[in-house]
């Protein structure tokens, strides 16, 4: 059925006239649409046919299903461009969280064409995709017969002071082919973990941003230490951003810019703010936590690092055990013993209202995107079988990854007023689905609600959505998402997870 009321002419979706549809394949009644392209936000009836949304009309519509959305939200589905955690068990709780399409960029994968198969292969329950890796390229070249096939054992390297050092022109450029056999291959972009090798030379990063403009994608950076928490950095780590962007022309997107800039928030937002202003092509990303999770080998987490950043070794949870690290000897130790492990590092208080002010500023500068820095889940018992749903005891993680969306709607929409839905809307769909559409064209068909595009789906209450994954229990589900369609699929039905549902698609450049 189509209503030439919705129709759009130009712009991320292209609509053919559909045929009339007799009985569509799942049918929302009479949920408030948030529509954060065009937008409206009023009560319809959306009609769901092949994946996609083939109606939205306050006409009636016959379905196979139909879900009674009464007094519920009707969105887009929520589209992650941060999230490490890309297993099956990872995805259900992201899509619990309202999540359709949970992307890994930031760090990206080093041999794209073999992480796409082995998803596939497996199954996932929402969209998945991949940058390449700056950092695991680095690794390949400056590491004698490294390991980096999977996610833990790249991680077991971030420690590792070979990879972070400077190279020469000649391993600058073997780093370099390897992203662009990535890129080849329908690498997202390119993932820069500067900010976990801060010695190197600023060229180096600045010739991998011309790689990305070149072929056209962009860069996803965890930027290096800004020059109030290192005076003696090679450059400061918000103005390395911006001169990349000014020099290449390349896409460069800030990621998580809350927990890189922490108390000098404002500092680095202006800057931002400046370089946007004079025609610089810079997106960011921030997610609504004081507290961060990374490797216990990372750079900035050294002992002697510590009091630049405004913390002491007490301030970093060893999250393997949860013990509290009690001085820089243990810490010392950890390092040492278990660079990969997972450390969990507060670094702003979520209870003091001054830094708390910070985060919140993060979260509300224009044109942000919602992003969860999600992390692969660790488990004290030996990994379970990723199909087991719910998940078993023992699983270690950061709550972010289970309560990113549904933190961020309930704190900026229902108790600050900060966003209307429809903002919220925007912040977690239609925002990143832009960063990625001048070089995805399917990006183009998601984070909208219009016809034409991908039926990929959150019904919500906007009462009662809320995260209730904890620092020490981060594998909680989050409340108030109701249903999640994957390509018209059900993931989430009534609140629950439909065990048996993986229709995920790559996500490929």
């Amino acid at each position: 059925m189509f209503f030439p009321d919705l129709q759009r002419t130009a712009g991320s979706c292209h609509y053919e006239p559909l045929e009339r549809v007799i009985e569509y394949d799942v049918v929302l009644h009479g949920g408030r649409v948030i529509e954060p392209e065009t937008g409206r936000d009023d009560l319809r009836n959306v009609g769901i046919a092949a994946g996609k949304i083939a109606a939205v009309t306050t006409e009636p519509l016959t379905g196979r299903t139909t879900v009674d959305a009464t007094g519920l939200l009707v969105c887009p589905g929520f589209i992650d461009l941060h999230s490490h955690g890309q297993a099956i068990p990872e995805q259900r709780l992201q899509a619990l969280d309202g999540v359709t399409t949970a992307l890994e960029l930031e760090a990206g994968v080093l041999g794209v064409d073999r992480a796409y198969r082995r998803a596939a292969q497996e199954g996932r329950p929402i969209h998945y995709g991949f940058s390449t890796s700056w950092a695991a390229s680095r690794m390949a070249e400056l590491i004698e017969d490294v390991d980096l096939s999977h996610a833990d054992a790249v991680m077991a390297q971030i420690g590792n002071p070979a990879w972070q050092r400077p190279a020469s022109a000649i391993e600058v450029c073997r780093i370099l082919e390897r992203l662009s056999r990535d890129l080849a291959e329908g690498a997202l972009g390119i993932g820069i973990l500067v900010g976990y090798a801060p010695l190197v030379d600023p060229d180096e990063f600045v010739a991998t941003a011309r790689l990305a403009a070149i072929r056209g994608v962009p860069t996803y950076t965890h930027a290096r230490e800004l020059i109030e928490f290192n005076p003696d950095t090679p450059i400061d780590g918000a103005g390395e951003i911006v001169r990349a962007a000014h020099e290449t022309g390349a896409h460069m997107h800030w990621c998580h810019v809350n927990s890189t800039s922490q108390i000098h928030v404002d500092r680095a937002l202006g800057l931002l703010e400046e370089a946007q202003a004079a025609g610089a092509h810079i997106t960011s990303e921030a997610y609504p936590y004081g507290a961060g999770m990374t490797g216990m080998g990372a750079a900035f987490l050294a002992p002697e690092n510590l009091k630049r950043w405004g913390l002491r070794p007490s301030s970093i949870t060893y999250a393997v055990t949860g013990e509290r690290v009690a001085d820089a000897r243990r810490l010392q130790q950890l390092r040492a013993d278990d660079p990969g492990g997972l450390a969990l590092v507060e670094f702003l208080d979520e209870g003091d209202p001054v830094h708390r002010s910070y985060l919140d500023r993060a979260m509300a500068f224009p044109n942000t995107a919602v992003a969860s820095d999600a992390v692969p889940l660790r488990w004290s018992g030996g990994r379970p079988d990723p199909h087991a749903w719910p998940l078993p005891d023992g699983g270690i993680g950061h709550p972010r990854g289970a309560g990113t969306f549904a933190r961020s709607w309930r704190t900026m929409v229902r108790e600050s007023g900060r966003w209307t839905p429809l903002e919220a809307s925007r912040r977690c769909s239609l925002i990143p689905a832009q960063v990625l559409e001048q070089s995805v064209t399917s990006m183009r068909r998601k984070g909208r609600l219009l016809t034409g595009c991908d039926a990929d789906i959150v019904v919500l209450d906007l009462e009662t959505i809320s995260d209730q994954a904890t620092y020490t229990d981060s594998t909680r589900p989050s409340t108030g998402v109701r249903h999640v369609l994957v390509d018209g699929n059900f993931v989430v039905r009534d609140g629950a997870i439909v065990p048996d549902a993986l229709p995920g698609r790559a996500v490929r450049a």
